[in-house]
């Protein structure tokens, strides 16, 4: 058995080909991240990955979009997104497969 702390992950990513990690692969990369209201990334998109984001609390924006705690948003290789917080916001974020360095920002 092997145990972490998501404090000691690197921007809540803590499954993936990186290090700190809490499993180590490059099939995909999973992270938890929090916002706070208002907090934004800017536009990109993945060459390579599909990017699953699951809201589980808050509202935010996405591809110009409101999105809610519930709410499921599937990115394909291509498709551009910019984020922002509409309030505070925790999201889980999936990419398949895991990709370092596939993040394109436009």
């Amino acid at each position: 058995m092997k145990t972490a702390k998501l404090g000691d992950m690197v921007k809540g990513w803590f499954v993936g080909g990186f290090l700190p990690t809490a499993l180590n692969t490059d099939s995909c990369e999973v992270g938890i991240k929090n916002y706070k209201g208002g907090e934004k990334e800017a536009a990109h998109y993945h060459k390579i990955a599909t990017e699953i984001t699951v809201l589980l609390s808050g509202s935010v924006i996405m591809r110009d979009q409101v999105w809610n705690a519930g709410d499921i948003i599937v990115l394909e290789p291509g498709d551009v997104t910019a984020f922002q917080a509409l309030t505070d916001a925790v999201t889980v974020v999936v990419k398949v497969p895991g990709a370092l360095n596939d993040k394109y920002v436009v």
